[in-house]
């Protein structure tokens, strides 16, 4: 039945009338046989109508602003799905514009105070590019459920979670002393509208393959969290030298918060015990005994509670040589220089890395250097070639712009997916492919 707005609001001025008749019933029966209560029956409906009509259209208009907010900062119309004719590193960020690196300066330093520089050694990685839309990812594990998902704003395949499940990496890593982990999430809103947030976990697994009940779950670990945007952390450590070091606390500052349907950039760099997290362009966190030697020793990412989607969940390995390997090696392979599939602009992310270089260049001012870029095989060939050229000239791009290196010494070039170093048929392979060389020339 189809019922039009003048019946809905008939029906909404009848339950209220009924319910408050109701009341003036209980309050006569109530009051005093003395008392009298007036009451302007007429104009209390009218009140409570406008009231919730005014609710209604607040939320509409939220929702409507929101819509147009993301769309100017999306752009869908250029990452539609059917934009899959050349890829690149998937964990990087969308171009806007026709020339190489056209956004340049003003983008990337947004993230000028941030110093990550993300490991060198992939050793996991995950967009959900292999996953069909609607399933359950294949590298992963769940005592409740998630889905594969896509967006019309945020390119790429997402890992949805809605409840207080658990989702973790279906194997445990072997980590190193030094490693970094980095993912993108879009907090979404629950049914009532609100923001629950959401929880990752770097923890050390006690079941390999089962569940870890508990809010303390395995053998400890690092948490953070957000609880309607503002984010919190604490780690659990078990034994009674290594529980007395455990830490938690939360971020007040309005800069940290998080915004529902808005995409964050969060990594984590470990060096020993001491751990540092990052969102977007502002260090959140440098706690210096995060993981104390003998305590705990993370192999597995989690997953859980509120309701986020996730993607572009990368694990590297090792402490970046980059200094040694341009200037002794003559050849430097980085993984830390980020781009959106299809799209030739560097991602913010990707500051640390270039300012390295950067650094590296202007020291030895009469070297030069060519930049090579590469991608993985998905998509046409020729596509993919000129994708690779393109991001090549965009790297330098940002290295004259931003950094001011001297445009003459660096020269740029694309190999497309011809020359790869892994096989193309895992995601982390892919991310091994997807890279940008630089090779000393002098």
């Amino acid at each position: 039945m189809v019922y039009g707005i003048h019946s809905i609001e008939n029906i909404i001025i009848m339950k209220l009338v009924f319910k408050i008749l109701c009341l003036v019933t209980f309050l006569g029966l109530a009051a005093p046989s003395n008392a009298q209560i007036k009451i302007d029956l007429k104009k209390k409906i009218e009140n409570k109508i406008n009231q919730r009509l005014n609710q209604k259209a607040d939320k509409a208009i939220d929702k409507s602003l929101d819509a147009v907010e993301e769309g100017v900062k999306g752009d869908p119309s250029k990452d539609s799905p059917s934009d899959k004719a050349a890829d690149a590193p998937k964990s990087e960020t969308p171009s806007s514009g026709n020339q190489p690196g056209d956004e340049g300066k003003s983008s990337l330093q947004i993230y000028s105070k941030n110093d990550f520089i993300p490991g060198d050694k992939i050793i996991f990685y995950d967009d959900f590019s292999q996953d069909a839309v609607g399933d359950f990812p294949a590298l992963w594990n769940t005592n409740g459920s998630a889905e594969v998902v896509t967006t019309n704003i945020f390119p790429g395949n997402w890992m949805k979670f809605n409840g207080l499940e658990s989702i973790w990496t279906d194997e445990l890593f072997s980590l190193p002393d030094n490693y970094t982990v980095e993912f993108d999430v879009i907090p979404l809103k629950d049914k009532e509208g609100n923001m629950p947030g959401f929880m990752m976990r770097l923890m050390q697994a006690d079941n390999v393959k089962a569940w870890d009940p508990g809010t303390t779950p395995g053998k400890g670990g690092f948490q953070f969290h957000t609880d309607y945007g503002m984010p919190f952390y604490s780690t659990w450590l078990y034994g009674t030298e290594c529980e007395k070091m455990n830490i938690d606390g939360h971020k007040d500052d309005e800069m940290y918060k998080q915004k529902a349907e808005q995409k964050y950039h969060i990594a984590l760099w470990v060096q020993k015990s001491r751990l540092r997290l990052y969102q977007n362009d502002n260090k959140v966190l440098d706690l210096p005994k995060a993981f104390p030697a003998g305590c705990v020793k993370p192999d597995r990412i989690r997953f859980e509670q509120g309701a986020a989607m996730v993607s572009n969940i990368r694990i590297a390995a090792g402490a970046p040589d980059i200094r040694n390997k341009l200037l002794t090696k003559g050849k430097l392979i980085t993984y830390g220089i980020y781009f959106d599939t299809n799209k030739d602009v560097v991602k913010p992310e990707s500051y640390g890395t270039l300012k390295e270089i950067a650094a590296i260049l202007n020291e030895v001012p009469d070297m030069k250097v060519q930049i090579t870029g590469h991608t993985d095989s998905d998509g046409q060939d020729a596509a993919n070639l000129d994708l690779s050229k393109r991001r090549a000239a965009s790297v330098k791009n940002e290295l004259v712009k931003t950094f001011n290196v001297k445009g003459d010494r660096l020269v740029t070039d694309g190999k497309g997916e011809s020359q790869p170093v892994a096989p193309n048929d895992t995601p982390v392979n892919k991310a091994l492919n997807r890279r940008v060389e630089f090779v000393k020339l002098k």
